[in-house]
């Protein structure tokens, strides 16, 4: 364990301590067990963090238990809004480090960390935290007296974040969950971590009392797996990939029934009419499919146009995917940066492979990108049948598959023909159409001339195997609460009444 110092924006440095956060203090993991961290950008080295193993788990486990049942008790609801909007504002204070945190490690362009994913962060906070206070319950009649109802937290929780918009995730899980009055151990991405070191240390300065807010890092199957399995958490929620999500749920349900929310993958579907302005729709649809090297599980990967301007669309949708400018993320001007490591790039290479071995007409793609580092080009394929694997397994990655239609029925059950159910777009001028059309699709989020689009205040999740439970909106306090039921029966009196 120990402090470095990295070269962030515009070769600023950034310290960060490397150990496991564990009841306010940072230490090294049981062994001495290290993870390294590579730069998707070279290739590099990077750095070593502290490697959680199931004792330092259990560790975690008996401090968050030991804060929810003494200090954390003594904070009042407003207090907790207060230190929820204390984190935000240090947040904000240090963006760069975090945004340069996640460029190195990640492989987010800078800008786009510091002008959507920091703030959206702040955002989701300072939401949570005007809700501290709110957590009412019911007063109910009853015929032999009246009840009412509690909403209480659930205790420990942990939360299993996703290395592609680390920072973002975490939060979501974060925020309600502290809100609520849980205490929480956060289990962070192996493959980009660093954000969360830092995040640790803004822990302390914002006076989160030791024990409440737990940060390990560690491999999946160990640090994860000790997690979902352990009998101290009560709940736990997870965004990742559906494999690991069922995982998650039957060691939930051999350990001590805990809570699972689940915020899985995605294979969204934007439809463009006629009618639709074709430049917002050129614009939302190649962000959609571009946004993160389109390692969003809401990437809009299924994009169907209408036949009467079908052909002007692929032409235009061509030119703008061939307009990144790919290179060090941490660098002004750039636009793509790395995918996140060999392994995923090697497997969005195979479906682009796949895709031109299948004779499946390719539109734009194999532009030149950096040799060094994991860059892939973007990609757009036309025509494509409804089972192709490129229309219907999640890649993870910059590679769009259009197809046309003909009729609002058609490309209803089109849209809906998939085991992924988390996000779709619309694209039409014509309002009575976009009501019917987001009404029939079978989506947690469908957005309307627009794409992807994230609010603290309006919830966030799947259905299907998209997952289920929701991050930001009220809706998400519900997973990090449960509610109780006083009844008070009335005595009669000495005269019967």
């Amino acid at each position: 364990m120990s402090e470095i110092q990295l070269a962030g924006f515009e070769g600023r440095p950034v310290r960060i301590n490397t150990g496991l956060f564990i009841n306010n203090q940072f230490q090294p993991a049981t062994g001495d067990a290290q993870l390294e961290v590579e730069n998707p950008t070279t290739g590099a080295r990077l750095a070593s963090v502290s490697a959680a193993q199931r004792e330092d788990v259990d560790k975690a486990v008996a401090a968050a238990q030991a804060a929810f049942k003494g200090s954390w008790r003594a904070v009042s609801p407003a207090g907790r809004g207060r230190l929820l909007n204390k984190l935000a504002d240090l947040i904000e204070r240090d963006a760069d480090d975090l945004a340069s945190l996640e460029a190195l490690d990640a492989g987010i362009v800078f800008g786009d960390s510091k002008a959507l994913n920091i703030p959206q962060s702040t955002e989701t906070l300072r939401y949570f935290a005007g809700w501290a206070d709110k957590l009412s319950g019911k007063l109910l009649s009853i015929p032999q007296g009246y009840a009412f109802t509690r909403r209480e937290p659930l205790g420990v929780c942990a939360a299993v974040v996703p290395w592609n918009a680390p920072l973002m995730i975490t939060i979501w899980k974060l925020a309600p969950a502290i809100a609520a009055g849980n205490t929480i151990i956060i289990k962070t991405p192996e493959l980009s971590p660093l954000y969360a070191q830092k995040l640790a240390a803004l822990v302390v300065e914002a006076g989160f009392p030791a024990g409440v807010i737990n940060i390990l890092c560690g491999l999946g199957q160990v640090a994860g797996q000790a997690l979902a399995e352990h009998h101290g958490v009560k709940k736990i929620a997870f965004t990742g990939s559906g494999p690991v999500g069922r995982e998650i749920m039957k060691a939930a349900a051999s350990s001590n029934l805990k809570k699972v929310t689940l915020e899985l993958g995605g294979k969204g579907a934007s439809i463009v009419f006629p009618d639709a302005d074709l430049d917002n729709a050129l614009f939302w649809t190649a962000t959609g499919i571009t946004a993160n090297n389109g390692q969003v599980c809401a990437a809009g990967s299924r994009i169907y146009v209408h036949a009467k301007i079908y052909d002007a669309f692929l032409l235009a949708f061509a030119e703008r995917l061939a307009g990144s400018a790919p290179g060090d993320p941490l660098a002004s001007g750039t636009t793509k940066g790395p995918v996140i490591c060999a392994r995923q790039r090697e497997k969005i290479q195979a479906y682009i492979q796949y895709a031109k071995e299948a004779g499946i007409r390719q539109v734009a793609g194999d532009s030149t990108v950096p040799a060094d580092g994991h860059f892939v080009a973007n990609a757009a394929f036309a025509d494509v049948p409804d089972d192709a694997r490129i229309m219907r397994e999640e890649i993870f990655g910059p590679v769009a598959s259009i197809a046309k239609f003909q009729t609002e029925a058609e490309v209803i059950e089109k849209a809906n023909a998939t085991e992924y159910g988390l996000s779709a777009a619309v694209f039409t001028n014509d309002v009575n159409r976009a009501q019917r059309v987001s009404e029939a699709l079978e989506s947690g989020q469908v957005t309307v001339n627009c794409w992807g689009l994230l609010h603290a205040n309006t919830p966030f999740g799947g259905v299907k195997q998209s997952g289920f439970g929701r991050d930001m909106g009220e809706e998400a306090l519900e997973g990090w609460l449960t509610t109780k039921t006083v009844k008070y029966f009335t005595l009669p009196t000495a005269d019967g009444k």
